[in-house]
């Protein structure tokens, strides 16, 4: 499509293999492993017990009925931004409504784009294409060939899980091309080389996945070639994270490189080339965002000394790609964020750098151009304190989308014309909920080391402060990922307009204040993350917003983590938990699913001094009989290969066995994401959002 930040599509190498089957051990003594058997008969029918005591006791409540109808509406609603990517002279767009419950790949002109009501023309029916083969596929995104974009890899998953078959398609004839380059269900990366070559790393059989389950070789594949005849050009180790194969564009130019994770947050790359592989020297931890006009773009996870120059943490620099492949450390320090700012996000136009920067968790958008061996830049001019996002960046423009929203403001789109130098709204959300009632503030706790945590708070304008309110606290801490102010219409609907107070923590262990705000919560200091967590709840209590008994928490995935983390450390600072998709055993979570994958995060569990300090928290080794707990609601979906359901399952089948209220609901299609349609997703925030009322009213 366009030219993505590097980084971006590395990250996508991590969600795009095939899942490893559970290992269990008969000596263990965890009494619930058999609820790690995905698709065990004994199993699914306690899911399905659960779900069934769960469901009914939450759908007799008459508001989750009110809350299923207005979700439905706004994730049908024709009024919806439809998000556009450029290739070539066109725009596509992936919609889902009421009548494409799985969806539609579409495509338009810029032309009509920016019309209220454009016109599209359908490339890819995914309800059509799914009641004619009988399967239940979800739409996993496309690959389309530089710089025709004639030829495509389609990726279909069954139910919403990462694995997906991959088939070539022609976008001309919008049909699949029936001998063309295809895969069955894999956790499965293939770049394009051209039209008849591709690089490719997925399930070859036995040996082929690394411990986390993701491709371990990488091939090159002719056209009607035999896949087991392909050429082998990369093989990485058992223990690494991932391999894969990735084609850089710069104009004209292409460098096809081979990406080797050793583990989540270190990688080594090397450049295909006719003399053979090439490693290209750069610490292991920084990541390459682009290449513009020959120039590579690197950003810094740590501070780098190489020769008699230090380049600081955060840093990002760039160099001639020629130069540097020939040895060169000569960079330009193209920017170095401050202590309250980080790059969010590096992508590129035909001529420019856009920089997405956070200043205290705020979005602000710069333009880079480099000129005479020297970088300079301007602020994109867009309003202040809200999220920036970059989208529809094309190698053959200047011209570029911008989207804007805060927590109260709907999305708008904007449009940057690089021949006026315009930027003006193209389209614009409607208001599902009237923001007017409400205010939003940024706060800062303090952590037990001192440190000044922010986050946001939503509530009414004239929201008393006796302690009163029913709150709901958000926060996920983890990966280097950001929690930034955003609209939501289901937030404003399902909690807000229900007298609800919504707070949204920027806890460490995420990526808002850089490298470092991460990296204060890796491994043997997870803990920060948890009581930095901990500090912004008794911080809304202090302030008299909320109390013990009107306070909720809700995570997923390391959030599912983080909240049933903190509901073992405090139980008594909670009376609602929102548990989604999460990882629980953290004895075991390297052994499922991905999870090898995320040793760098966590630590490894079979080592004794690591799982010292792992075991400390986790949440399945730390809740107990005699302790109160509130009654914890537990999501997860039988088809996340990601993170395995076993841990919602085990934790919930053990609290059980102690004697805990909790509530469990799992669903059978969805993948990470919980759902993999639009009445899915209505129906779970219908639950949760009845669930948070119930309990804190």
């Amino acid at each position: 499509m366009n030219k993505k930040p590097i980084n971006a599509v590395l990250s996508s190498l991590l969600i795009a293999g095939l899942s490893l089957s559970t290992a269990v051990g008969a000596k263990n003594e965890d009494p619930f492993l058999w609820l790690e058997e995905v698709e065990g008969e004994k199993a699914l029918e306690w899911v399905e017990k659960n779900n069934e005591k769960s469901l009914g006791y939450l759908k007799s409540k008459p508001l989750y009925e009110k809350l299923y109808q207005k979700n439905l509406e706004v994730y049908n609603s024709d009024e919806r931004i439809p998000y556009v990517g450029q290739m070539g002279d066109y725009f596509y767009n992936f919609w889902r409504d009421a009548k494409h419950e799985r969806g539609v790949w579409r495509r338009t002109t810029l032309e009509e784009y920016k019309k209220n009501e454009p016109k599209w023309e359908t490339v890819l029916d995914i309800d059509a294409l799914a009641e004619k083969e009988g399967e239940n596929w979800v739409y996993k995104g496309s690959n389309c060939i530089y710089p025709t974009y004639d030829r495509c890899f389609i990726n279909l998953s069954r139910g919403g899980a990462d694995a997906t078959v991959v088939r070539e398609f022609d976008v001309n004839s919008k049909s699949f091309i029936k001998d063309g380059f295809q895969l069955p269900e894999a956790k499965t990366r293939m770049a394009w080389v051209d039209k008849d070559t591709v690089l490719v790393g997925s399930d070859f059989g036995e040996g082929s996945l690394t411990d986390s389950g993701y491709p371990r070789l990488v091939k090159e594949w002719k056209r009607g070639q035999d896949i087991e005849k392909a050429k082998l050009v990369f093989e990485g180790n058992k223990e690494d994270v991932s391999v894969g194969g990735f084609v850089v564009h710069d104009g004209d130019k292409s460098y096809p490189v081979i990406y080797q994770g050793l583990t989540f947050y270190t990688s080594d790359y090397f450049l295909i080339t006719d003399k053979g592989l090439k490693k290209i020297n750069r610490p292991l931890d920084s990541s390459i965002s682009s290449v513009l006009n020959g120039q590579l773009l690197l950003e810094l996870k740590s501070d780098w000394t190489i020769g008699d120059k230090t380049y600081p943490q955060a840093a990002l620099l760039s160099i001639n790609i020629d130069d540097y492949l020939a040895g060169s450390t000569d960079f330009t320090e193209v920017l170095i964020p401050d202590d309250k700012t980080s790059i969010a996000g590096v992508s590129s136009t035909k001529d420019y750098l856009l920089v997405n920067l956070l200043k205290d968790v705020s979005s602000e958008l710069h333009r880079y151009s480099f000129n005479d061996g020297e970088w300079s830049s301007e602020k994109v001019d867009m309003p202040d304190f809200g999220s920036i996002g970059v989208a529809g960046t094309s190698d053959e423009h200047n011209n570029f989308f911008v989207n804007y929203n805060n927590f109260l403001t709907p999305s708008s789109l904007y449009y940057f014309d690089d021949t006026s130098g315009d930027i003006t709204v193209l389209k614009s959300l409607p208001a599902f909920f009237d923001a007017s009632p409400y205010n939003v503030e940024q706060h800062f706790a303090t952590a037990k080391d001192g440190t000044k945590v922010p986050y946001f708070l939503v509530m009414a304008k004239d929201t008393k402060l006796n302690g009163k309110n029913p709150t709901l606290l958000y926060g996920y801490g983890g990966f280097e990922v950001s929690m930034r102010p955003n609209y939501s219409a289901t937030i404003g609907i399902n909690w807000l307009e229900q007298g609800g107070v919504y707070a949204l923590a920027n806890i460490r262990g995420g990526g808002e204040y850089g490298p470092d705000w991460h990296q204060a919560a890796l491994k043997k200091n997870r803990h920060i993350a948890f009581t930095d967590f901990i500090a912004i709840g008794e911080d809304l209590v202090e302030r008299k917003i909320t109390s013990p008994k009107h306070l909720g928490i809700r995570g997923g995935s390391n959030g599912g983590l983080l909240v049933g983390t903190v509901t073992t450390m405090r139980p008594d600072l909670f009376n609602a938990v929102v548990c989604q998709v999460p990882l629980l055993d953290m004895k075991r979570f390297n052994k499922l699913l991905a999870g090898a994958s995320w040793m760098g995060e966590y630590g490894d569990p079979d080592k004794e001094d690591e799982w010292n300090y792992i075991k400390s928290y986790s949440p399945y080794h730390n809740v107990h009989k005699d302790v109160e707990y509130p009654k914890v609601f537990f999501t997860t979906s039988t088809r996340d290969d990601r993170v395995h359901p076993g841990h919602a399952r085990k934790m919930v089948a053990k609290m059980q066995s102690q004697g805990h209220e909790v509530l469990y609901y799992e669903n059978t299609e969805g993948g990470h994401g919980g759902a993999s349609n639009n009445k899915q997703s209505a129906n779970l925030q219908a639950l949760i959002y009845t669930y948070l009322v119930d309990q804190l009213k």
